[in-house]
């Protein structure tokens, strides 16, 4: 099963790459990146049909935030 460490790899590097940046603008798609590698984890290691709800809800919440912070920044930015 190669998927999960892929995404393991993937979610590694996205929060280096977040956490090492700078610039904040340039920084929302890779904790946007590491949300989407949370979402496939609860997938791959929970072998259940509510995971895949469970990752969903985690998914859409996640975007809704990542959405709110990214538009607050560029409302702020603007002004």
């Amino acid at each position: 099963m190669i998927a999960l460490p892929l995404v393991a790899v993937v979610a590694v590097v996205a929060a280096l790459r977040a956490t090492f940046e700078r610039n904040t603008a340039r920084k929302l798609p890779y904790v946007n990146v590491l949300n989407f590698a949370i979402a496939a984890s609860i997938v791959l290691l929970r072998d259940h049909p509510l995971s895949l709800v469970a990752a969903a809800a985690y998914f859409v919440g996640s975007t809704l935030e990542a959405n709110a912070i990214a538009s607050t920044y560029a409302g702020a930015r603007n002004q």
